[in-house]
């Protein structure tokens, strides 16, 4: 007799609101993490290149990437929560709480908090909250998103629609500064960059200028990287089209870096307000990218300062900012639409 031992992964009608998901194969973190990462995107901020630069700014050495820590927390989940989607939908309310070092080892654990079947009956909306925590038992990274997945059985019963009500802006309140975090020697000139948090302007929109075209192959060892294993990002048969889907959060890791130029001392990303895949991303796309200052706060840390930002990545021209038509939906080059808040010097 055959017994079937694989997992297909679980659909729509497999989730219950309440429901604790406990995240299979925990990620201890190495050197070798910040090295790829490095070789992936065009990483250049120096609180995470250097150790000797990380503690002349408070902190123990130079931490993973913050998006880096992201990617693995995320990639956990997938297995239970994405591996049927459609699409990953959107972020809130992501919280950076504790830096990760090398050597820490990493585990995540999600609640169902929403569900609502689409008009189709053929997919609905789940939402999640995500934790990932360390071995000592601290919450480093606490988000909540939203995925569209298929159902198994169209004709099964819907559960019942809860939407859960989520904040459309972190408080400056409720952002973590690294313990220890100090930027009084802050040295601008190893950053590569003079601008502080004072000489950015509320509205004020960057052009990151550098763009960089997406690979297959440099795709799929990114998001074998972060053990995300959704079928649409490798299995050219799981989508009518025959194309593997970008994964977002390689689009993501791509504007952040990109956005280097012009934002060489963001060092910190401290939390996601917001987040939006506005449209898929395929090999031989190049990705640029565009920000804008949407608020700026002081925090309680030596010389610190929170800017917060929206991050967008495109596919063509950056100089009109495109972002939205007449319409109000987003314009079909907008792959990233991310809000965001970052910790600088002032």
């Amino acid at each position: 007799m055959n017994t079937l031992k694989t997992n297909p992964g679980r659909f729509f009608e497999d989730y219950t609101v309440g429901e604790t998901l406990i995240h299979a194969v925990p990620r201890t973190v190495s050197g070798g993490e910040r090295a790829l990462y490095h070789a992936l995107y065009p990483a250049r901020h120096a609180l995470y290149s250097s150790d000797e630069f990380a503690r002349s700014c408070g902190l123990d050495g130079a931490p993973l990437d913050d998006i880096a820590g992201f990617h693995v927390v995320f990639g956990k989940t997938v297995p239970d929560v994405s591996l049927n989607a459609l699409a990953n939908l959107g972020y809130a309310e992501g919280r950076f709480l504790k830096p990760i070092y090398a050597g820490d080892t990493l585990k995540t654990t999600s609640e169902v908090i929403g569900l609502k079947e689409n008009s189709s009956k053929k997919s609905g909306v789940l939402w999640v909250h995500s934790k990932g925590v360390n071995q000592r038992g601290e919450v480093v990274i606490d988000y909540k998103r939203w995925v569209m997945v298929r159902k198994r059985d169209f004709a099964s019963a819907a559960p019942e629609t809860v939407i859960p009500e989520l904040q459309n802006v972190i408080p400056v309140a409720d952002l973590v500064v690294p313990k220890g975090l100090d930027f009084t020697n802050y040295d601008f000139d190893l950053a590569g960059e003079p601008h502080r948090w004072g000489d950015y302007a509320l509205g004020e929109k960057i052009d990151h200028v550098d763009g960089v075209t997406v690979e297959e192959a440099e795709h799929m060892m990114a998001t074998r990287l972060w053990q995300n294993t959704a079928k649409v990002h490798f299995d050219v048969s799981a989508r009518p089209d025959g194309r593997r889907l970008i994964y977002g959060g390689h689009v993501i890791s791509m504007a952040r870096t990109l956005s280097f130029n012009g934002l060489a001392n963001a060092q910190i990303v401290a939390g996601i307000n917001a987040g939006a895949h506005a449209n898929p991303c395929f090999a031989g796309d190049t990705v640029r990218a565009w920000s804008e200052v949407l608020d700026k706060a002081e925090v309680d840390a030596p010389r610190v300062g929170a800017l917060r930002l929206r991050l967008v990545a495109v596919k063509g021209d950056v100089s009109a900012f495109p972002l939205r038509g007449e319409d109000g939906k987003y314009l079909p080059e907008v792959l990233l639409d991310l809000d965001y808040w970052v910790l600088m010097p002032v």
